[in-house]
């Protein structure tokens, strides 16, 4: 009998989240949130697929007491310790088996601390705010850490009703009780687990805009005002990203506003937080709202395999910031990838934008310089033949993971030139090359 390698993961970046042995196929979450003395209490069943034969598997746990976990309705034996769920069932799992694991938990949650500072579940002055990029989503459930193991959910959350709950996910049902509401929320498409988010607060909800997909916002009610005027072309916004990369890849998207500051917006599936600051009634803050849009094709649809790939994430939405500012009358791809070449030329070169190592993944550079990457693609086979690439390699990957060999094989079909001497030195090396020439 093999066991699952107990905090064993693929991804070099995080070797400490994921697991090895089975894949989930669905989590359904039912949670109690109580807002005052932020306490949780939760029953997570999840379904998973023995890729191996299993005498133990692990799951990934925050600080929280476990209280109960079954396999299959059986008690089993269980350790929990330093972020671990360790979990030895009454009977060994076959090879291809299907099983429920039903995990109790209750406590105190916390955010997941590490080198980005505190990631996933975290208060607000009054509400919660759950951002979990990279590896925060243990922080609220159990789970399989890792971006390629995706899965449906299922997610129910009771909190005091003058509170609302939005969860990642198409609302199902709201059920009122004595003082509290139960809201219920679905994921149909395959969702990594750092993409889920819960937000608590006392918001408002708004139309974002009318038409096409269904867009709205959960804000404070004193930011009707400027909210309308600083994201009052989003819908613009969605009919040009869709025009470029194809049609929006979930039933509908979410704006929240938080009545915090943030440092920066944060996405997840087929939802975007923003803080209050992002507000000013001057659209100076505009560029983020198409940065978090694009990331809806490029980051929760297509996901990354492992956290190596991340320019497939922030380079792609980075561009589309460029994108929208052509489309909106502002300055052209051409003048900010020319901008922003200058930039990174005054910066030692230091990062390997298809490999930056994990203390570099979320430095600028790789966002700016993934950007120029699709930039200089974009120059040297033409737009008809990159945007159909983009279309095209959204279309074919929906809601799957994605790497940059894979992007690098699919570009190659809408070149009439070898490609491979261009992706080298933008994505390979860490000197920067020059800006091809415009066709």
């Amino acid at each position: 009998m093999t066991p699952a390698g107990a905090g064993h993961s693929p991804d070099p970046y995080l070797p400490g989240h994921g697991n090895g042995g089975y894949r989930v196929l669905h989590y359904h979450l039912d949670l109690d949130y109580r807002v005052v003395s932020n306490r949780l209490a939760g029953r997570a069943t999840i379904t998973a697929q023995a890729v191996q034969s299993l005498s133990r598997f692990s799951l990934d746990l925050g600080q929280f007491r476990v209280q109960d976990v079954r396999v299959d309705g059986r008690r089993a034996s269980w350790t929990h310790r330093a972020g671990k769920l360790r979990v030895k069932p009454e009977k060994a799992i076959d090879h291809g088996t299907t099983v429920k694991i039903e995990v109790r938990y209750a406590g105190t949650p916390v955010p997941i601390s590490g080198r980005w500072g505190d990631i996933g579940w975290d208060e607000l002055t009054d509400g919660v705010l759950v951002a979990s990029q990279p590896n925060g989503a243990p922080s609220w459930f159990p789970c399989n850490d890792r971006p390629d193991d995706k899965a449906t959910f299922l997610v129910s959350i009771t909190a005091a009703s003058p509170y609302t709950v939005l969860v990642t996910g198409d609302p199902v049902s709201r059920r009122r009780g004595a003082g509290t509401t139960t809201w219920v929320y679905e994921r149909t498409e395959p969702t990594s687990p750092y993409l889920m988010s819960v937000q608590i607060g006392r918001y408002e909800m708004v139309e974002l805009a009318t038409g096409g997909v269904p867009q709205k916002a959960a804000i404070p009610p004193r930011l009707r005002t400027v909210f309308r005027h600083d994201f009052g072309r989003h819908g613009e916004i969605m009919t040009a990203l869709e025009r470029l990369f194809g049609p929006y890849p979930f039933r509908e998207y979410v704006v929240v506003v938080a009545d915090d500051d943030l440092d920066d917006p944060v996405e997840a599936q087929g939802m975007a937080v923003f803080g209050r600051n992002h507000l000013d009634g001057r659209r100076t803050h505009e560029r983020l709202v198409a940065h978090e849009l694009a990331h809806q094709w490029f980051g929760n649809s297509l996901t990354v395999a492992d956290w190596q790939h991340i320019w497939l994430n922030e380079g792609f939405a980075t561009y589309a910031e460029w994108l929208w500012s052509a489309v909106s009358g502002g300055p052209s791809a051409d003048i900010h990838a020319t901008r922003w070449h200058i930039w990174l030329l005054s910066h030692p070169a230091t990062v390997t934008v298809g490999n930056p190592g994990v203390d570099r993944m979320f430095d600028p550079l790789v966002y700016k310089r993934g950007a120029l990457t699709l930039h200089a693609l974009r120059t040297t086979i033409g737009d008809p033949a990159f945007f159909a690439l983009l279309r095209s390699w959204v279309a074919e990957h929906q809601h799957r993971t994605v790497t940059t060999a894979q992007f690098r094989t699919h570009a190659q079909r809408f070149s009439a030139v070898p490609l491979d001497d261009l992706f080298t030195a933008w994505l390979d090396r860490p000197a920067l090359p020059p800006l091809p020439r415009s066709l």
